[in-house]
C-alpha cells in the first residue's frame, strides 16, 4: 500500500499535461467516491507514475521527471490539467508536505491546492499470471477501427457493450453488433501464444487504448479471469472483463445472399450523404433501388414536403430489388470500409444485407452486415 509523506519532482509542462489528457478519460465526471476524480502521483527512480481509475478501468503512466524527494500524493484531476493547459512551455516543479498541502511552480508564478491520503486511492486490480497474447500496434489499431462502431450503447444488453475476441489456436475473431449492424474481422494465421477462448472487452477500454496504441510497435495483452490488461511500453490499462455470453452472431450472417452490387464507397457515401439531407429526421430512412447496373437512392419526407433522387452506377447482378436503410448507420459503415470497392449481398427487402470490401488481403476478412428498414408502400 502507498504511503503518506513528502513529495517533490520538477517535470516538463507538455509531459504532464499530455499524460493528464490521457488520464483524464478515464476519471469519472460525477462519482460517489470522490477520490476517483483525482490522480495519485508516485516517484519511482527518475520518473513519476500516475494512476486513474474508475473502479472498472485503470490506466497508469509514466513520465520521465527530476526527482527532488520521493513520495507520493493525490491530486485532482481537473485542477492540474487545467492549470497545464494554460502554462507556457518550460519546466513545472511539485511539492507537497506531510499535510498534503500541494505547491505547484512555474516560470509565470506559484498554485496551491490541496491533496489527499495516498492510502484512500483504489488499489490496481490483482492480476493472474498469463502468457501475454502480444499484437501488432498496426493490427490493434485496424481491428479497434473495424470494430468499435458496431458496440452497443444499451446497457440492458452488456455483453453487447463491448467487442468479441475469439481466440483459438491459429487465428483470431473479433466481433460487435448492436442489433442494427454488425462487424467481424478474422485473422487466420495468428499467434495468441496458446492462450483461447471468448473474451468480451468494453468499448471504454478500446477508447483508453487508442490514446496509446503507437508509442511501441508492439502491444502486450494478458488476459485474466477478471480483468485484461494492455501493456504499451511504459504504459499499463487494466480493464475488468464484460462477464457475459456473446450472442450466437454467426447463425445472423446471411450465407444465401443471391444478389450482388458492387459499387464505389466515395460515391456510394457522398449521394446518401446528399439524399439524407431531405430524409425524415427521425427515421433517417432512405430507399435504394437496383436495377442492371443502375442505383437509384431516393428519399421522401411528406411531412416536409422534401425528396430526393439520385441515380448511380454500380455492378449489379440478381433480380431488381428495393430496400430501405437508416442512411445514419448507412453511412457509418461505410465510412470503415477497408477498400475503394464495396460489394453488397443481399437477398429480400427484409433480409440482413452483408457489406465486404471488394479487395480482400489473404488470411483475413472483413465482414459487416446492416439491417434494412421496411419500406412504406
Amino acid at each position: 500500500m502507498v504511503t503518506v509523506s513528502t513529495m517533490k519532482f520538477s517535470t516538463t509542462k507538455t509531459d504532464i499535461q499530455v499524460s493528464l489528457q490521457k488520464l483524464s478519460k478515464i476519471t469519472p465526471t460525477r462519482s460517489t467516491i470522490p477520490i476517483l476524480s483525482n490522480v495519485l502521483i508516485t516517484t519511482d527512480n527518475g520518473s513519476i507514475i500516475m494512476r486513474a481509475t474508475d473502479l472498472e478501468q485503470t490506466m497508469i503512466l509514466t513520465i520521465p521527471a527530476s526527482i527532488e524527494k520521493e513520495g507520493s500524493s493525490v491530486i485532482p484531476v481537473d485542477t492540474l490539467l487545467n492549470i497545464a493547459n494554460e502554462l507556457p512551455d518550460g519546466r513545472i516543479t511539485l511539492s507537497v508536505d506531510k499535510k498534503l498541502n500541494i505547491s505547484i511552480k512555474s516560470e509565470t508564478g506559484d498554485y496551491d491546492l490541496k491533496g489527499m491520503s495516498p492510502e484512500e486511492f483504489p488499489a490496481p486490480p490483482e492480476l493472474d499470471k498469463q502468457s501475454p497474447v502480444i499484437f501488432s500496434s498496426e493490427l490493434l489499431k485496424l481491428i479497434f477501427k473495424l470494430t468499435s462502431f458496431a458496440i452497443s450503447n444499451d446497457d440492458l444488453k452488456p455483453a453487447l457493450t463491448g467487442v468479441l475476441f475469439h481466440f483459438d489456436q491459429t487465428s483470431l475473431t473479433t466481433v460487435s453488433t448492436d442489433g442494427h449492424r454488425l462487424a467481424r474481422y478474422k485473422i487466420q494465421d495468428f499467434d495468441s501464444g496458446g492462450f483461447s477462448g471468448d473474451i468480451i472487452i468494453p468499448k471504454k477500454f478500446l477508447t483508453l487504448s487508442k490514446n496509446l496504441i503507437g508509442q511501441t510497435e508492439t502491444v502486450e495483452m494478458q488476459m485474466g479471469k477478471s480483468y485484461i490488461t494492455a501493456t504499451f511500453g511504459n504504459d499499463t490499462v487494466h480493464s475488468r472483463i464484460i462477464d457475459e455470453r456473446y450472442p450466437d452472431y454467426e447463425s445472423v450472417i446471411p450465407t444465401n445472399n443471391d444478389k450482388t452490387l458492387t459499387v464505389d464507397v466515395q460515391e456510394l457515401t457522398s449521394a446518401v450523404r446528399r439524399v439524407s439531407i431531405f430524409s425524415n429526421r427521425t427515421t433517417q430512412q432512405i430507399a435504394i433501388k437496383m436495377d442492371n447496373d443502375v442505383l437509384e437512392i431516393a428519399t421522401e419526407d411528406p411531412e416536409k414536403a422534401t425528396r430526393a433522387l439520385e441515380k448511380l452506377n454500380g455492378e449489379y447482378s440478381g433480380e431488381p430489388i428495393t430496400i430501405g436503410y437508416n442512411a445514419f448507420y448507412l453511412k457509418e459503415l461505410l465510412s470503415y470500409m477497408p477498400s475503394e470497392k464495396v460489394v453488397l449481398k443481399l437477398n429480400t427487402p427484409i433480409s440482413a444485407t452483408v457489406f465486404c470490401p471488394e479487395d480482400k488481403e489473404e488470411g483475413k476478412d472483413t465482414t459487416m452486415l446492416l439491417m434494412p428498414i421496411r419500406l412504406n408502400d
